[in-house]
């Protein structure tokens, strides 16, 4: 309990004085203030353990003054000393957050005694308060240990990538990654952070596509106060904040062409010069950047500069997209389970057999991002520690066929048979019914009977 700092407030001379004294001899040290506003002043500046609080200031009531306190400082114990020892007063001051209610005059061992007791459930408060973070670090070193320090990589593409990370992620080559969106070219990239001699220091993610074209340039080599409208405090940006990690650029093709002309010198040179600024900066960083975009359509499109791309392509990483790689669905299944019931504080739920086999025959558009939130989604629907079909999100419990058509029908253009344009056109009522023929049949103006018919004519069997 020693050098704890305890703050009076009190318009009482005697009693501050006595009271300083007496906490003073008990090891504490002792702030006062004869108002309420001098005290909230010293709450500010001091930063107390705990508040001996009056209830009569000179300049504010003394609840009023309580409220202040624990909207500040929802945390701070404070004991309230009163000569107004009503049970109203009393009641009042609980119900606004006091930890105690003393009336004067008070005996000096019963102060003492509520002292203690506060600070000391201020304490565990606060090792609490220090465990908990403690244990949500280590949850999230557990999740950041399963995806991306060992991502599950069971096919043989992917097992082929992650033998060409082994061998390059040591040295400092620029690497390109390049797949569908939701591949998890961010893991990729994690785990090639991780495995080099740079993993002690930060590794800085920009999405090229998150910002206007005009704030990117301003992000990426920071700015100086004054250096446009708007800049009201110099910033360092991204490229100072990966200065001996890595600087992980996210869609790189939504980058301006006249930005990639700039951040390629950089590349080049190896220093930089923030927005507004006359000094040169070291740019001492290593470079990983994707794209969902196709790499020779954005070359053609000039989305990509040539001459950065060829930079930036020292060892490119091609991601093939889940529906490619379905060996890697049931571990990627099992890590996400762990990952969510671990969040919600649940046993982990079991899958039953249909429901695992409609995950996977589904073709996962949203690849690994889409069975992650698919996961997540089943977790908490899951009843009494099973996932069976209903718990799957609508899209996956759709016929395979008809999922197939929700994305593979052709638009109705050329030349198609009738045969084909009635076919597709059933299938894509059944889609956006879900498989609910009644719908479907209201949704083609037909009747229930004609649906079954021209089903069978054309073999669709739900």
């Amino acid at each position: 309990m020693k050098n704890h700092r305890i703050l009076i407030i009190d318009d009482e001379r005697p009693i501050l004085v006595t009271l300083e004294a007496l906490l003073q001899r008990h090891g504490y040290q002792v702030d006062t203030a004869p108002t309420a506003s001098q005290g909230l002043k010293l709450l500010k500046t001091k930063s107390p353990s705990l508040v001996l609080l009056d209830l009569q200031l000179p300049d504010a009531e003394g609840l009023e003054t309580l409220d202040r306190i624990k909207t500040e400082l929802p945390d701070m114990h404070v004991i309230i000393l009163t000569a107004h020892d009503s049970l109203h007063n009393a009641i009042e001051s609980i119900k606004r957050g006091a930890y105690h209610f003393i009336s004067k005059p008070y005996a000096p061992e019963e102060l003492l005694s509520l002292v203690e007791k506060a600070l000391e459930k201020q304490s565990l408060l606060r090792e609490a308060e220090e465990l908990r973070q403690k244990t949500e670090q280590l949850e999230k070193r557990l999740e950041i240990a399963e995806t991306r320090l060992t991502p599950i990589f069971m096919s043989k593409p992917m097992q082929k990538i992650e033998e060409l990370i082994n061998a390059m992620a040591p040295s400092d080559a620029n690497v390109l990654i390049v797949g569908e969106s939701g591949v998890g070219k961010e893991v990729i990239a994690n785990v090639i952070h991780v495995r080099s001699r740079r993993a002690g220091q930060a590794m800085v993610k920009l999405n090229c596509a998150a910002f206007p074209q005009t704030m990117i340039e301003g992000e990426l080599f920071g700015y100086v106060k004054g250096a446009f409208t708007g800049a009201m405090n110099d910033f360092p940006g991204m490229i100072a904040a990966a200065n001996g990690g890595t600087l992980f650029l996210d869609e790189i093709s939504d980058m301006p062409a006249d930005l990639q002309t700039r951040f390629l010198r950089v590349l080049q040179e190896r220093e930089y010069r923030p927005l507004g600024s006359t000094q040169t900066m070291k740019a001492d960083f290593r470079v990983i950047a994707s794209t969902n975009y196709p790499v020779a359509q954005a070359l053609s499109e000039n989305r990509l500069r040539s001459d950065l791309y060829y930079r930036l392509n020292t060892f490119q990483i091609e991601v093939p997209p889940l529906r490619d790689r379905k060996q890697d669905i049931p571990p990627l299944i099992a890590s996400f389970l762990r990952q969510f019931a671990r969040q919600l504080k649940r046993t982990e739920p079991d899958i039953e057999p249909d429901a695992f086999q409609k995950l996977l025959d589904y073709a996962w558009p949203g690849n690994v991002r889409e069975l992650q939130n698919a996961i997540e989604y089943a977790v908490v629907l899951a009843r009494q520690g099973l996932i069976g079909v209903k718990e799957l999100p609508a899209e996956i419990q759709l016929p395979t066929v008809l999922q197939q058509t929700e994305r593979s029908v052709p638009p109705r253009t050329g030349v198609q048979s009738l045969d084909d344009v009635e076919r597709n056109t059933i299938l894509q009522a059944l889609a956006e019914c879900h498989g609910n023929k009644k719908k479907a049949a209201e949704l083609l103006g037909i009747q229930r009977p004609t649906l079954y018919n021209k089903m069978r004519r054309y073999a669709i069997e739900l």
